[in-house]
């Protein structure tokens, strides 16, 4: 479908600051400073300095907690977003129960008893982030993610993502049948967005992130047909190659 902008200076102001500069921005201040997060049920909470919380929403890392206390800025992060400022980013340091700083696969094993699919769900989330795409939840959709170009406040979701596993290849049952294919196509027409399933290929029951190395990511994008315009375009293809033998 193509992005679709919001505002007549919104692609020159996302131009102007690419996303991949903001995450790197972000990636030095919370290094610098040592950052740590604390974990909280299927969540990790972290308290942000007046910078850090303007490069967290520029970059749309976490969701901003409302307190009674203005000058405090508190974040929460899924499980997800946390890992990857903890691993691929690594500047962040996330802390458990006993406040003790977790190891890479401490915290690994802890994602994974919590949700079942994280090894997928994760390299589908850093396999978007390190191409420079904005992921958020896709639950309103009834999909994984939603993926944007720059800030959502700039252009809308270009994107709805859908994660299969090979490991576990029925999914919850999603896609396994046409009337729930063509239930998800719809529906990711009605709200103008593209559907994007991430096959994660090389699943392996290892214990460590590292074997994040190994997996793979299988892109597929997932179209409504519609005969009607594929006669015209069609018509039109077979009118411009006339007029162009012609000239």
């Amino acid at each position: 479908m193509g992005p679709r902008w919001k505002g007549k200076d919104a692609e020159a102001k996302a131009f102007a600051e690419p996303m991949s500069g903001i995450v790197s921005a972000l990636q030095s201040s919370l290094a610098t400073s040592e950052c740590k997060g604390s974990i909280s049920g299927c969540r990790v909470l972290f308290k942000a300095s007046t910078e850090q919380s303007e490069l967290l929403n520029r970059a749309c890392f976490g969701r901003v907690i409302v307190t009674s206390q203005n000058d405090q800025h508190w974040y929460e992060f899924t499980l997800q977003e946390a890992f990857y400022l903890c691993y691929a980013l690594k500047c962040l340091k996330i802390v458990g129960d006993d406040g003790v700083v977790k190891t890479s696969v401490d915290l690994w094993q802890f994602m994974i008893s919590k949700v079942e699919m994280f090894p997928e769900y994760f390299k589908a989330y850093a396999h978007l982030r390190m191409n420079n795409w904005v992921v958020r939840s896709g639950s309103q959709y009834g999909v994984d993610y939603v993926a944007y170009r720059h800030h959502p406040a700039l252009i809308h979701a270009e994107y709805a993502v859908l994660v299969l596993s090979e490991r576990n290849d029925n999914s919850s049952g999603r896609l396994k049948l046409w009337s729930d294919l063509y239930g998800t196509i719809r529906l990711c027409c009605g709200v103008a967005k593209t559907l994007l399933v991430l096959h994660v290929l090389g699943i392996s029951k290892d214990n460590s992130p590292v074997c994040l190395e190994n997996y793979e990511i299988e892109p597929r994008i997932i179209s409504r047909w519609i005969p009607e315009q594929t006669r015209e375009k069609k018509t039109d293809s077979k009118i411009c190659g006339e007029a162009k033998t012609h000239t």
